[in-house]
């Protein structure tokens, strides 16, 4: 187990127990969901294909609506492991999505049209630079924590504030428009299905995944929240690893900006990505990372997103108001936080 990490010796304090969590009480818990979802949709079809179609469409939606919460969970999942928070993500989001679509803008303030640059050469740059973007921005997070000594939640707190305000500042009474070849990039048809965004968080989740469990950084993301002190004495830039996880998610917000961006053709910059830090948590924490640090998966993760979107999916099913859903994931969290304190005892 993961919180073995306290344990002397440089062997045991680098090995690779990404891939020795267990993820039974998890799987139980999305198969039961799975199963009350379907009960909920109904057997009412001419056919059996027919009902097939629909539930499979049904889970198309589910997994398509949720890919950019998805995408940032993963990097939460690094940020929490080391024994971090990251509040900032969807402040993040709207920043990186505003400046996304001005430089894409079509019309007379677009800033790439302007200098002439259109079309896929266009979308590439700002794709680049929405993940350099990212980048620098959970860089600049991370060195406030480190370097600054500022603690996490209050970092990530003032950085939420100062991109949403500034963002809204800058981009009110403004409305960018979106090519429309660039929403080619989440709304592609596949055999009529427009499941790219799946395509695009599953990718990330297995490139991920082998970065946890094959690289030294995530051995490294490990031994830094499971024992700090111990880490650092055995060699580890324990300030280094912090900001690169702070910097991951920084690049993994800019993915799922640019995907919210294609997927939807707008964006409402006062409250687009309000609360994905907390469903993004909450995937993290409900597949197993630990709040304390040292603990946790990409798998985990995906799981516990999986969770969260059918959970909400059957509270819009069953008629629950919007504001008792958020209840309802509060509920989640703090369940899933109890049953990890009773694991460790």
């Amino acid at each position: 187990m993961m919180e073995t990490g306290r344990k002397t010796g440089l062997s045991r304090l680098f090995s690779p127990r990404w891939s020795t969590e267990s993820h039974t009480g998890t799987v139980v818990v999305l198969v039961v969901m799975i199963i009350l979802q379907t009960l909920v949709l109904g057997f009412d079809y001419d056919s059996v294909g027919h009902w097939f179609s629909a539930w499979g469409r049904n889970w198309i939606n589910i997994l398509r609506n949720n890919a950019a919460i998805g995408i940032i969970a993963l990097g939460m999942t690094f940020v929490i492991i080391t024994g971090g928070i990251d509040l900032a993500v969807g402040s993040t989001l709207v920043a990186i999505g505003a400046a996304s679509m001005m430089m894409i803008d079509i019309g007379p303030k677009g800033f790439l049209g302007n200098l002439g640059v259109t079309g896929p050469f266009a979308y590439a740059i700002t794709i680049i630079c929405a993940i350099l973007m990212g980048l620098i921005l959970g860089a600049l997070t991370g060195l406030l924590i480190t370097k600054g000594r500022i603690a996490p939640f209050v970092a990530t707190l003032g950085t939420m504030k100062i991109l949403r305000s500034v963002t809204q500042h800058f981009m009110q009474g403004y409305n960018p428009r979106v090519p429309r070849d660039f929403l080619q990039i989440s709304n592609l048809q596949v055999g009529g299905l427009m499941f790219m965004p799946i395509i695009y968080w599953l990718a990330i989740a297995a490139v991920l995944i082998y970065v946890s469990q094959r690289t030294v950084f995530g051995r490294q993301v490990i031994a830094v929240g499971s024992n700090e002190r111990a880490a650092q004495l055995s060699g580890v830039n324990v300030d280094r690893v912090k900001v690169g996880a702070y910097a991951l998610t920084g690049i993994l917000v800019a993915i799922a900006s640019i995907i919210q961006v294609a997927r939807i053709g707008t964006m409402d910059f006062a409250n687009a990505g309000s609360g994905y830090e907390m469903d993004a948590i909450a995937a993290a924490v409900v597949g197993g990372t630990s709040m304390r640090g040292g603990r946790g998966t990409i798998i985990g993760t995906v799981l516990g997103m999986l969770i969260i979107a059918v959970m909400n999916n059957l509270l819009n099913l069953f008629g629950v108001p919007p504001f008792l859903r958020e209840a309802a994931k509060g509920l989640i969290v703090i369940a899933a936080v109890l049953f990890q304190r009773k694991d460790n005892v």
